[in-house]
């Protein structure tokens, strides 16, 4: 009886298997996920108030201490990708009216100006071309100019390449009453960061990058400084869910009885914990040493290929994520589907400021390896070859 109501009939696609092939994702992001962290991500599921999850969160937060160099007490994992640790960091640093200075030189500093504006913040734009970072000099004009309230800088430029140089950021924005926010999303575990010598006030990173674990969860933290911002705000931040207060108080951050606050992705937390378990076996300073053999590995086969590095000073190119100019005659289109139908490999165009001008080749924690070099140089080779030069 109930059947003969329905108007809209079972989907003929789920009725048949799930079907997901195997590639070697070389892009920038996500990375492959290795078994290990595969096998934890599809344990049994557990409620998200069980003393057994409570325990893997207080484990993912001592890893993500370990991994940010940090012993802030408000330190989490977001549900959410690093769109929404972004959006974390903003939604409880900001109130309306308050002014942020954002260094853009890619895709992501746009992003956080958007965010911005929305929270009615005065936003300010510090701007540099894509494939170029910020001088310490750079930052102190804008300091001394706009005199914000927060900084926002990105560590890894994903759209562009560049890795910034924080050393003595966190120091000058404090000098000038300035908390330092920084994006670590493509960074983190691949370059050296040290949260509280270089005095970032918030760092969030994501889960799928060098950590090699599914999207989904992100890596927070708050220093007291930036913490005691958040607790000063005249008004509530427009975002229950993100509400560093409540979530502090799920993780366990405050000292006090642990409340429900959302239900969380526990099996995504799992794949999380183990992705910070094998930073952690690996050690911080050996992944770092290893990102960047591999990606001095990676330019000098690209550059023997006859290819333009899209950052042309080395000490400020990002270990984990390549940019390459497209080659002329090329459409990028063409190369990235080469490699996609031929070699199951992914690497990615540019985004952003980027689209049209880059190929973006990623090598992040299990997929930084020689091997991986030699593959995705072989494939370009052979991509070179066989590509109309569409653009002649």
């Amino acid at each position: 009886m109930a059947t003969s109501l329905l108007r809209v009939p079972p989907p003929q696609r789920l009725l048949r298997p799930l079907v997901v092939p195997e590639r070697l994702l070389l892009g920038p992001g996500p990375s492959n996920v290795p078994q290990r962290i595969q096998a934890a991500g599809s344990q049994q599921l557990l409620g998200h108030m069980h003393p057994e999850v409570l325990q893997v969160m207080d484990e993912i937060k001592a890893g993500i201490q370990y991994a940010f160099q940090t012993q802030n007490k408000l330190t989490l994992a977001i549900s959410g990708s690093g769109h929404c640790a972004m959006e974390a960091a903003l939604f409880n640093l900001l109130e309306h009216g308050d002014t942020i200075l954002v260094a853009i030189n890619g895709i992501w500093g746009q992003r956080a100006a958007d965010i911005a504006r929305r929270l009615g913040a005065n936003v300010y734009e510090l701007l540099k071309p894509p494939g170029e970072y910020f001088t310490p000099w750079d930052i102190e004009e804008g300091l001394v100019q706009h005199k914000p309230s927060v900084l926002f800088i990105t560590h890894g430029e994903s759209s562009t390449g560049v890795l910034q140089p924080l050393e003595g950021l966190g120091e000058l924005c404090h000098r000038y009453g300035c908390l330092l926010l920084v994006d670590a999303v493509a960074s983190l575990g691949g370059a050296p960061i040290f949260m509280d010598q270089q005095e970032i006030d918030v760092l969030y990173s994501g889960s799928q990058k060098v950590l090699n674990a599914p999207p989904g969860s992100a890596p927070i933290s708050f220093s007291e400084r930036a913490r005691e911002k958040v607790l000063k705000r005249k008004i509530k931040p427009p975002s229950f869910y993100l509400d560093m207060g409540w979530l502090a108080n799920y993780w366990g951050c405050d000292k006090e009885p642990r409340r429900y606050h959302h239900t969380a992705p526990i099996n995504s937390f799992f794949s999380l914990r183990e992705g910070l378990a094998m930073l952690a076996e690996r050690g911080l300073e050996s992944s770092w040493e290893q990102h960047q053999a591999n990606c001095a590995r990676l330019c000098q086969g690209l550059l023997d290929l006859g290819l333009e590095l899209f950052v042309k000073e080395e000490k400020v190119r990002l270990p984990t994520i390549t940019t390459v100019r497209v080659p002329e005659g090329y459409n990028w289109k063409d190369i990235t589907a080469f490699l996609m139908d031929n070699h199951a490999m992914e690497i990615a165009g540019g985004l952003g400021p980027t689209v049209d001008k880059v190929l973006r080749i990623g090598l992040m924690g299990c997929n930084s390896t020689p091997e991986n070099v030699n593959l995705v140089l072989r494939a370009l080779r052979d991509a070179l070859r066989h590509c109309h030069r569409s653009r002649l």
